[in-house]
């Protein structure tokens, strides 16, 4: 049977037995990952909570794994190379919040020839509020209101950051004893933002994914993958860099939006953490044409309706509750989330544009705790869920001002969605870069059937004849050629792919080139001469191969 293991640094499949004792498990594991010296342990679950023993003689049908299940590998130990460094017990810091806590954060004031030791002169805290206003900065940075709450006499000794809660379950147990109440709460507008700016690297990847609209007039969702850098206009600010966009199976009209669970997710995650990506945000459009003629597009978002939807906010709340922000201040080493949203939508001039948010940490308990609901027929307000028999849910209000200026409080049923959005400025690269991207061709996007694009062997064939025979990094640099050759079940790539996007991570031509004298390569090549997608049988609208082809494939790879 197989068993996948998913740790950090990607997910990996190992071919066992249930007769197979869990101490021989074990040793495979280590070799397969690479683990020799290192403090690790394997998980039935993702919170580490249920731990597979290292027996010498317990079987491993006693865990009750079954084929194509999961467990989970954490490694405890890590060495300065790591993507991730271990700062407290089972914490894991993103490399960006690793930098910035090297940095000073105080913002040095140009003197003019004055001395510098005058007060006027001395460096500014980032979170100064004098000097945010002057940058029309609306926001302070994540890292700057850390550095805020640590900045006392006592340094912070006893400061913690902890998530709300909002509502607390009751079991038959919990019925007939004392259980832990949830308080009332008022929400409060958040004061900081986890990431301070959102940038596409190039044009290109945005284009792209617009097609899909500009073909059908259907929505369109996608998952965008980057990475976070620091951003240079706020101090101690991030920046989520986006270098790709994924689209999963979804279903769409120019009014609605589903997507569905992706069966290739651990892949793609895979093949983007390889490429020095991770999975930072997702993207959906919500565009009606104005006038076809002159490109103009509706102008449907703005004050006087509604930014983000009650169903958009819990969507990204629940996004940011399954990507949340590991953090050493927090009292369970995670606080908020760094996961980020863009609506494409049409401005007040009727040009499209791009809108960046987050929803606040208040929202992500809420949600997470089952609070927030939509409402019916008003997409800009949401509705607390009322307590009932099996759930107790707090008093939740905020407050707003009154026609006279008085602050009043107000009970949130309904909410305005206001009080819960943090937004991020969105903007393009100035100098483009194509990390693994290129503009000079385009390979069919997956899941786009309805507008006529398919991948398959021809349509790859037909991809690869417009780079020359020294261009293959080039041609191979496309995000979703190579998730078409990592994702595709009846291509022999499986195990070969790891060289390739290596060498394809630090464009290396010569390394790409090495990689393509490989055995599957090669069989590849052989199967495309002969693709034709008009041929009865040999290439399906998913770019699947029959029996027939998939024997060749095996012929072929034992002939190498």
């Amino acid at each position: 049977m197989i068993i996948r293991i998913q740790s950090h640094i990607g997910t990996k499949r190992l071919e066992t037995s249930s007769d197979e004792v869990l101490s021989s498990f074990y040793k495979k594991i280590e070799k397969l990952f690479v683990l020799e010296g290192k403090e690790w342990g394997l998980f039935l679950d993702r919170s580490g909570q249920k731990e597979i023993p290292k027996n010498s003689i317990t079987q491993i049908k006693s865990t009750g794994l079954k084929h194509g299940d999961m467990v989970h590998l954490e490694i405890k130990k890590y060495n300065s190379k790591n993507i991730k460094e271990m700062v407290g017990k089972d914490l894991l810091e993103d490399e960006i919040d690793v930098e910035l806590w090297k940095r000073d954060g105080r913002i040095k004031q140009s003197v003019n020839g004055q001395s510098m030791f005058k007060v006027e002169n001395l460096p500014l805290e980032p979170w100064d509020e004098s000097y945010l206003q002057e940058k029309q900065i609306k926001f302070m940075s994540f890292h700057a209101y850390m550095r805020q709450q640590t900045s006392g006499v006592d340094k912070g000794k006893y400061f913690k950051l902890e998530g709300i809660k909002a509502a607390c379950k009751l079991n038959a147990d919990a019925k007939h004893s004392a259980v832990d109440l949830p308080s009332a709460l008022t929400l409060n507008r958040q004061k900081f933002r986890h990431v301070d700016n959102i940038m596409f690297e190039n044009r290109h990847v945005v284009d792209r994914f617009l097609n899909y609209w500009r073909l059908s007039g259907h929505q369109r969702m996608g998952f965008l993958y980057g990475r976070y850098s620091p951003h240079a206009d706020v101090p101690l600010g991030i920046k989520a860099e986006i270098c790709a966009i994924y689209e999963p199976p979804q279903e769409s009209t120019a009014n609605s939006l589903v997507f569905h669970d992706n069966p290739h997710e651990e892949i793609v995650d895979h093949v983007a953490h390889e490429l020095g990506l991770t999975k930072i945000g997702w993207v959906i459009t919500d565009l009606i044409a104005e006038n076809n003629s002159t490109g103009t597009v509706k102008n449907t978002r703005n004050v006087d309706t509604y930014f983000l939807s009650s169903e958009e906010c819990i969507t990204a709340a629940t996004l940011q509750n399954k990507h949340l922000n590991p953090c050493r201040l927090a009292r369970k080493n995670v606080y908020g989330s760094k996961f980020v949203t863009v609506v494409i939508s049409g401005d007040k001039n009727s040009q499209i544009s791009f809108e960046g948010y987050q929803v606040s940490n208040q929202c992500m308990s809420l949600v997470a705790d089952n609070c927030l609901l939509p409402t019916l027929d008003a997409p800009e307000l949401g509705y607390i869920r009322e307590s009932n028999g099996d759930l107790i849910v707090s008093d939740v209000y905020y407050k707003e001002k009154d026609k006279y200026g008085n602050e009043i409080t107000k009970l949130a049923r309904p909410l305005p969605l206001e009080y819960l959005l943090v937004d991020v400025p969105t903007a393009f690269s100035i100098e483009p870069q194509f990390t693994c991207s290129n503009h000079t061709a385009e390979f069919p996007i997956a899941h786009r059937h309805y507008v006529g694009h398919t991948q398959s062997l021809s349509s790859l064939a037909k991809y690869l004849n417009q780079f020359g025979p020294n261009q293959l990094v080039d041609a191979l640099s496309d995000f979703h050629v190579l998730l078409y050759l990592a994702t595709n079940e009846t291509l022999p790539f499986k195990e070969e792919l790891d060289p390739l996007l290596k060498a394809v991570r630090s464009h290396d031509n010569d390394g790409v080139m090495q990689w393509s004298k490989c055995a599957s390569w090669s069989t590849l090549m052989e199967l495309m001469k002969h693709a034709d997608e008009d041929s009865t049988g040999h290439i399906s609208e998913a770019g699947g191969l029959d029996d027939d082809m998939r024997e060749a494939i095996k012929r072929s790879l034992q002939m190498n």
